[in-house]
């Protein structure tokens, strides 16, 4: 089934970009100048990247779904466990971590920012590379290459 799609404008790419660098970046921020331990630290960066990777990986399945793209049911659940575990490890460590909860807070907030502006990223890229006026070759294993100039 072909569906047409809207390519997106500059400025929602460029909000969704800024979305994804605040939230991101305040939870990076917030991690570098907290006071808990490594351990911990690292725990908090683990689990931002285990919910940015899952996220991409669920909206990539729902959207190849969309297309008409087989996906196995398996990998979808996979997809939603991976997400949903994510996010309920993060709130398990918020709620077991000794911090103020006006920085509970704070990591709550950057934490949900980043994954759905890592969401929409994902959807931009694939709206962007369905338009048909658009040609993609940054990654792009097949895209076609010029044609070389002989010198004869």
């Amino acid at each position: 089934m072909e569906q047409p799609y809207q390519k997106p404008t500059a400025a929602f790419v460029a909000s969704a970009w800024g979305a994804f660098i605040i939230g991101a970046g305040a939870y990076l921020f917030g991690l570098w100048y907290s006071t808990m331990e490594l351990n911990e630290k690292g725990y908090y960066l683990s689990l931002l990247l285990f919910g940015l990777f899952s996220a991409i990986s669920l909206q990539k399945t729902v959207r190849d779904k969309l297309e008409g793209i087989q996906v196995t049911a398996m990998y979808v659940m996979s997809c939603r466990v991976a997400l949903a575990a994510a996010i309920l490890l993060f709130a398990i460590g918020l709620r077991n971590a000794e911090l103020a909860l006006s920085e509970k807070g704070f990591f709550a907030m950057a934490f949900t920012l980043a994954l759905f502006a890592v969401i929409t990223i994902q959807k931009n890229v694939r709206d962007i590379a369905a338009c048909p006026e658009t040609k993609v070759t940054v990654f792009d294993d097949e895209a076609e290459q010029a044609p070389q100039k002989s010198s004869d």
